[in-house]
């Protein structure tokens, strides 16, 4: 795996992916990660991906890539088609976001899921200050962000105990992908991006 070539949360999610498996990726963008991931662990599998110019860049890396929009749901797949199913920095920017998860999990026998914490201190202190949070996570401003269901560590759990989703592994960094002391102790406090590793109950 090359680290130079992909994102800091890429990073973290391959160290969670076996050899030879098979990947969904969700709004996989340019297609660098599923790349890498062929290339360095031999899966197989495709993206989604919704913008011509991406999917023109996955072509061009020799990877498997369909256009669709997310929100009109995953019905052209049959249940357990992947090992894993993964969504970056995407299940906050989704209509449905709860109906999307069980998607995910009906295709794909574990999901893999990054979003930002909205309960991160500075999120709480400009929301305190009656403004919409502007910060190095979440960047754009209230009328300009394709997020449209923000959500807090805590909300994400909540949501996952009550549709029986198993939270097998969890990820906590700050904006910069790194962990920092104390954020184990106060992670919906501390931690402005959460991956998890996700599973239905069975």
């Amino acid at each position: 795996m090359n680290p130079a070539l992909l994102r800091p949360e890429h990073r973290l999610i391959a160290d969670w992916i076996a050899d030879g498996a098979r990947v969904l990726d969700l709004g996989c963008g340019d297609g660098a990660f599923l790349a890498e991931l062929q290339r360095d662990k031999g899966v197989s599998g495709y993206g989604i991906e919704i913008d011509p110019d991406n999917i023109v860049a996955c072509i061009d890396r020799g990877v498997n890539v369909i256009q669709a929009n997310l929100d009109q749901g995953l019905s052209e797949f049959d249940e357990d088609s992947f090992d894993y199913v993964v969504m970056t920095q995407t299940v906050q920017a989704m209509r449905f976001p709860h109906l999307l998860l069980d998607e995910i999990l009906r295709i794909g026998r574990e999901g893999i899921v990054t979003f930002p914490n909205m309960g991160h201190w500075k999120c709480r202190l400009q929301f305190a200050r009656g403004r919409m949070p502007v910060t190095r996570h979440l960047p754009q401003t209230w009328y300009d962000t394709p997020n449209i269901h923000m959500c807090t560590l805590d909300d994400f759990e909540d949501l996952c105990a009550s549709r029986d989703i198993a939270v097998l592994e969890r990820a906590i960094v700050d904006s910069q992908h790194r962990a920092v002391i104390g954020m184990q102790l106060l992670p919906n406090l501390l931690a402005e991006i959460a991956i998890y590793r996700i599973r239905r109950r069975r």
